[in-house]
């Protein structure tokens, strides 16, 4: 009989949005390699609801979680602290979790919250991290993108937060896009370091993306479920990119299927990948590399 796949074994992961849909399977996956895996929510009740089911499909599985709003910036310092103090490495960094908002809200940082949830939170969360991945190397970074990338010909930087004209769309195909932006300038600047960053598609996925958006979302949740493929065969491209060996050494490719396939021509727009980093680190507060 052939033993279980114990690739990541002595590995350490971190994976956010890992409390449903294919974070949660994505983390599951990476224990049942071997991985120490830590998960990110907001819900204390969620996540150790999710830590019981992995460990009922895994009995040895190492898995903890840590509590935190990925809108809120000091929210992600903390985590970014708290992690530090459990963990002396990191091997994987999955930037997972993301939402659409029909109406415009704001974080706790007063920054529209589509940006500062699906883009500004990966920014912010990687760059807190990143001397642990270095450190660590080889290392891998993994950020969850989508193919509604391709509905935002640019960033709008002279309305970046959708104060003179929101659509929910709109604001969600722009922080795709701005997600791989993030991946391809932050692969540039990793270059020669044995960090890699690659971003994906996970497809069309049964989730809870459109949740808290009243009556609307549940329309499109279930008109998306006649449509979309399951959490575990939407996992299937984080967990290829977090531990096989055929992609130790690729960085700043957009993968979907498993397969690298080719983002939008804004995507790969430099001038615009630099200038948007710039912009995230002064919206997070962080230096500029």
């Amino acid at each position: 009989m052939i033993g279980p796949n114990r690739s990541m074994a002595g590995k350490v992961c971190l994976v956010t949005g890992a409390t449903s849909g294919i974070g949660e399977i994505t983390a599951k996956a990476l224990a049942e390699r071997g991985a120490t895996v830590t998960i990110v929510g907001r819900s204390q009740e969620r996540c150790a609801a999710t830590l019981d089911r992995i460990r009922q499909a895994i009995p040895d599985a190492d898995v903890d979680f840590l509590l935190a709003d990925l809108s809120s910036q000091e929210s992600i310092r903390n985590l970014a602290s708290r992690f530090r103090e459990r963990k002396s490495r990191l091997d994987l960094l999955i930037n997972n979790a993301g939402a659409i908002f029909f109406e415009r809200r704001e974080s706790v940082d007063g920054i529209e919250l589509t940006l500062a949830l699906n883009h500004l939170a990966y920014f912010q969360l990687t760059n807190l991290l990143l001397d642990m991945l270095q450190s660590s190397a080889p290392s891998r970074i993994v950020n969850v993108a989508s193919d509604a990338h391709r509905s935002a010909r640019m960033i709008q930087f002279d309305d970046l937060e959708g104060r003179k004209r929101y659509s929910g769309f709109r604001a969600y195909a722009q922080s795709k896009l701005a997600n791989l932006l993030f991946t391809f300038e932050l692969a540039r600047k990793l270059e020669g370091t044995q960090v890699t960053a690659n971003a994906l598609h996970p497809g069309l996925v049964a989730t809870n993306i459109f949740a808290g958006n009243g009556i609307p979302g549940w329309f499109l949740r279930r008109g998306a479920a006649l449509f979309a493929i399951s959490p575990e065969k939407g996992a299937e491209t984080s967990i290829y990119l977090g531990s096989s060996a055929e992609v130790s050494e690729v960085s700043g490719r957009y993968f979907y299927r498993q397969q690298p396939t080719r983002s939008s021509l804004a995507s790969r727009d430099e001038e615009q990948a630099r200038r948007l980093w710039d912009r995230s680190a002064e919206l997070t507060g962080l230096p500029t590399l």
